[in-house]
């Protein structure tokens, strides 16, 4: 290991709730609270990594795109399809035969009013049983043991254009849960079930007055611009928060010592920023909440008045490190917005902000005020193209998850290297059906390359290194204590490189590109397995999973246009692949 490794990983470490576990099962998608998907495992290691073989498949009989991560508890892996959101027990001790599945059977009309694809991000197991999300708005307890259903609790209205694709963050005796929909003018929000019986405990919305966010004597922001009375509604204009967006379709992480949780908040609606002057709160940035009450603590705004549909989603991982010879509890957070943050999570202090990707859109955050510094020339505006904004929509990274090695003391990004030329149409409120008012179209970044895996030193807030890829890295991410980093690409490679120098060890290609979220595992043998689901689609394979004519660019809100040779090379597919050694 080098002397960077070695100074790095002695400066941070995940907190103490984090701690790899030594059980060698994958219970939730992110492995824990803190969100760091890093195993203690070292079986599988950079000198025989070359020799993975495939243990077992499974089809999921579904060819749209598969974004979960698949979960062990015992000798049992659980899996999540996308609709019709079909669970799959399988047997470890035989080969991964079926021991049962559990059909929700979500409403078809659900499919009409997804954005994005009809994916799911996975489950949680909790108290004995699997709790996830339906496409319907539906979030379902199912006994892991039988696979019957426990309990059924009804969250959303689809005629609303609300759609549920999260994964659950279990907070103790809670499950955490929000919509889908910010393209489709819903009103965001986040909420707590209980996990023995599904009651809806508290709910919280992202848009409208102080009372309904949850915003009480407790809140106490660092930055001046998020303090004020209802800014939920004031800055917006009149009535524009009942139907504003902020939804919580990302990740989550928890703090159990603080007892906060802390999740993200998408884009304000719709995507034409010009009728919605002022910021918008509270929109992409991120609450923590006091997960008994709801009650937020703190918000931050990471695009205020978000122009180019950034969000606030993506993961927070939680870590202790020593910042300035001080010890400060953090929260790392790469945004689509070009910049990985280091916020204090007691406080949502921003501590660092540093660019991951080729930014135009930006020229930094203000650390004094936690502002965005938008670059004017960029602003888009109606009736006019406005040319190579980067990022693009996705982001420099969008929903796809990092993964923290307790060992290197290294953040692994996938992420995007995309820009987008747009303009800004007239658009006007239609309960259930698209509320965005842009016409985008989306292309390479810098260098051609609309993908990239990097490994990211948080405390020096630069790459260390970076492996370019065609097409942008929509897979999640996972580390081993043995050295090795997995991710697959859209193509359909499953790759595992070297954590410390990101040469490429080993690859096999799967029947249809991977956005999924990679997981490894011990098995009831004793034995280290690594597991991916395959099956393209998402918003970014969307071309494929949806059929879509690749001369239209702006279809799938402008993504196309990026992706007009992916179904060259990949096609639709649905499947589990379980790799291990001889």
């Amino acid at each position: 290991m080098s002397t960077l490794t070695l100074w790095c990983a002695s400066a941070q470490s995940p907190p103490s709730f984090a701690k790899a576990d030594q059980d060698g099962q994958w219970t939730m998608p992110a492995k824990d609270v803190a969100s760091t998907r890093y195993s203690s495992l070292d079986q599988i290691n950079a000198q025989n990594v070359k020799d993975l073989k495939v243990a077992f498949t499974f089809s999921t009989g579904t060819d749209r795109g598969v974004e979960s991560a698949p979960l062990v508890v015992g000798d049992t892996m659980y899996i999540v399809a996308p609709y019709p959101n079909t669970l799959f027990a399988l047997d470890l001790k035989n080969d991964g035969a079926l021991k049962w599945r559990y059909d929700p059977k979500p409403s078809r009309a659900s499919q009409g009013v997804a954005c994005c694809d009809v994916v799911n991000r996975g489950a949680v197991f909790a108290d004995g049983k699997l709790i996830y999300n339906t496409l319907d708005d539906y979030t379902v307890a199912v006994a892991a043991d039988t696979g019957q259903e426990v309990w059924r609790t009804k969250m959303g209205e689809i005629n609303k254009g609300e759609t549920m694709t999260m994964a659950p963050l279990l907070a103790r005796d809670k499950v955490l849960v929000g919509d889908s929909g910010g393209e489709m003018g819903v009103r965001g929000w986040a909420a707590a079930l209980d996990v023995k019986t599904g009651k809806i405990l508290w709910r919280a919305y992202n848009t409208g007055p102080d009372s309904d966010v949850l915003i009480g004597s407790e809140f106490k922001p660092f930055y001046d611009s998020e303090k004020g009375k209802d800014l939920g509604v004031t800055t917006s204009p009149a009535d524009m928060w009942r139907h504003g967006g902020g939804s919580v379709w990302g990740w989550a992480s928890y703090d159990p010592d603080l007892n906060l949780i802390y999740y993200g908040v998408s884009n304000p609606g719709p995507w034409n920023s010009t009728i919605r002057p002022g910021d918008n709160k509270w929109t992409s940035g991120i609450f923590a909440r006091d997960a008994d009450t709801g009650q937020a603590r703190w918000f931050y705004q990471y695009s205020p008045h978000d122009l180019y549909d950034y969000d606030g989603v993506n993961e927070e991982i939680l870590l202790d490190l020593t910042w300035k010879g001080q010890p400060r509890k953090v929260l790392v957070h790469p945004d689509r917005n070009g910049y990985v943050y280091v916020i204090d999570r007691t406080n949502g202090e921003v501590l660092s902000a540093e660019p991951f990707q080729a930014i135009t859109s930006s020229t930094g955050v203000d650390l004094k005020t936690g502002r965005l510094q938008y670059v004017e020339a960029k602003r888009p505006k109606t009736g006019e193209t406005v040319r190579d904004i980067c990022p693009a929509p996705p982001g420099a990274k969008d929903w796809q998850p990092t993964a923290f090695s307790h060992k290197t003391g290294l953040l692994y990004i996938p992420h995007n290297n995309l820009c987008f030329d747009t303009e800004e149409l007239d658009v006007g409120y239609i309960e259930g059906t698209p509320y965005v008012g842009a016409n985008i179209h989306m292309k390479a970044g810098p260098g051609g390359n609309r993908g990239e895996y990097a490994a990211w030193d948080i405390l020096k807030g630069k790459k260390v290194w970076a492996i370019k890829e065609r097409f942008p890295v929509w897979s999640g991410t996972v580390v081993t204590a043995g050295d090795i980093a997995f991710y697959g690409t859209m193509e359909g490679w499953f790759k595992a490189v070297n954590a410390n120098t990101g040469e490429l060890l080993w690859q096999f290609k799967t029947g249809s590109g991977i956005i999924s979220q990679p997981v490894t595992y011990r098995g009831p043998d004793g034995k280290q397995y690594v597991a991916v689901l395959s099956g393209v689609g998402g918003w970014s394979g969307a071309i494929v999973a949806g059929g879509l004519n690749k001369m239209d660019g702006t279809a799938a809100l402008g993504f196309v246009n990026a992706m007009k040779d992916l179904p060259d090379v990949t096609t639709k597919g649905g499947m589990l692949y379980v790799f291990a050694l001889p």
